[in-house]
């Protein structure tokens, strides 16, 4: 028995209870956003989700043994339509997934009362890593305040206090998640003795850059750090492009790097970077199975394009992330049909090793990492991508984040989010 998988094991239990009772389905809903100004780089995000359960579905008849139904509910990234989503699907749902800063942080307070876990990979609310605090909601494999902390490190050869006397333009949506990592950034100019910009872009501003691009002309700031997303980020590389500004100086956070927005530039965006966790492994186990039982199948949304770029793979990627929750609740409780509770358990008790990426057909396609009672991030870590004028390739060794930098801004945020929220349960007795 040592040598079967969790979702081997998973699978062997659901056969043997199969007589006793028929297992109906696990309900991950899926708060997508297939339309309005964001759609670009959600299709290929839910598309890559969406494949890979139907992947699990068709191959292993679900996970042990249960067909997932990853039913989507359209939100066009809208706060109050994601918030009615929420509620329309929660009623049987094992975990929900809002697929936004500004839903996540609305449906947050109705977790200790709902009891159903967010799962939010690599978005949301950083201070979401102290599970003591946010005891329902994820982040995993990485957070904005670890995105900003490597990419700090990787401007600054290595460490920020290389950036000492430099000037960093910070071009963000105007939006939660585009503030989201201020006071990081903050933190670390004062500590580094760095300069600050922060440039925001509204949302009516998205493909219509010029007066940011003036500004950033007129600064002349070393580097330009993007925290973009959807129509903002195609319309800042443009921009970019025509105002011939170093693009090996520009450097996106992990949802600014999509494929789609440097083609339309082609080779005049080479050398521009983003931070990821995630990369393609187009050969990978994982992709020859999503291709062998879906795409040839003729039940993919997606294209043999999309399907090599960053933000399907990275869809793919978070299922997998989700799937393995799944499987470490049904093993661990032994029952095929897990509850809201034991799906955060599962989620607590990540253990993504190299070998265990290997046995999935992952490697290389997110770095190892865990999840505790008390970290629901894991802090994996990145590769910094490159575009090279036609594709992204991976242009750095494995890059870390600070945490001795992160943690006391995250303990210090999830003290005063409990206290602003009072009275907001705490689990005093969350180790590890």
């Amino acid at each position: 028995m040592k040598h079967l998988t969790k979702l081997a094991l998973a699978g062997a239990f659901a056969a043997v209870t199969a007589g006793a009772s028929m297992a109906q389905e696990l309900y991950t809903p899926n708060l997508s956003y297939r339309t309005g100004p964001f759609a670009a780089t959600g299709i290929p995000l839910m598309n890559g989700q969406r494949d890979y359960m139907l992947m699990l579905n068709a191959r292993d008849g679900g996970i042990g043994g249960v067909p997932v139904n990853f039913e989507e509910c359209e939100t066009g990234y809208s706060t109050e339509k994601g918030v009615e989503c929420y509620e329309r699907t929660k009623g049987n749902a094992i975990v929900t997934q809002p697929w936004s800063t500004g839903i996540t942080l609305q449906v947050l307070p109705l977790t200790n009362v709902d009891e159903i876990p967010i799962m939010a990979p690599g978005y949301g609310f950083s201070p979401m890593a102290d599970g003591r605090v946010f005891q329902w909601a994820f982040n995993m494999p990485s957070g904005y305040w670890d995105g900003a902390s490597m990419i700090l490190n990787e401007l600054g050869g290595g460490t920020p206090a290389g950036l000492a006397g430099k000037k960093i333009a910070f071009l963000h949506l105007d939006h939660p998640y585009g503030k989201e990592p201020i006071p990081f950034f903050e933190a670390q100019a004062a500590a580094h003795g760095f300069e600050l910009l922060p440039i925001p872009v509204g949302l009516s501003e998205m493909q219509n850059q010029s007066a940011q691009w003036l500004q950033i002309r007129r600064e002349r700031p070393d580097y330009v750090v993007m925290w973009g997303w959807g129509a903002m980020n195609a319309g800042a590389i443009t921009e970019a492009v025509k105002t011939r500004y170093p693009m090996d100086q520009f450097v996106g956070v992990w949802w600014a790097g999509h494929d789609a927005d440097l083609r339309q530039v082609g080779a005049d965006g080479a050398g521009y970077r983003s931070i990821s966790w995630s990369q393609p492994q187009n050969d990978s186990g994982v992709m020859q199975a999503v291709r062998q039982h879906v795409f040839d199948a003729g039940n993919s949304l997606s294209n043999p394009e999309e399907m090599s770029g960053v933000f399907y793979q990275r869809g793919l990627v978070m299922s997998m992330i989700m799937a393995e929750a799944i499987a470490n609740a049904q093993a661990e409780f032994g029952v095929a049909e897990i509850t809201p509770a034991q799906m955060r358990w599962g989620l607590e008790n990540i253990n993504l090793t190299a070998e265990r990426l290997e046995e999935l057909g992952a490697t290389g396609m997110v770095p190892p990492f865990a999840t505790s009672c008390a970290n629901h991030t894991g802090h994996s870590g990145g590769w910094m991508l490159q575009w090279d004028g036609e594709n992204f390739v991976q242009a750095s060794d494995l890059l870390m984040p600070d945490l001795a930098a992160i943690q006391p801004l995250i303990d210090a945020a999830a003290a005063d989010y409990a206290t602003a929220n009072a009275p907001w349960p705490v689990n005093e007795a969350c180790e590890g």
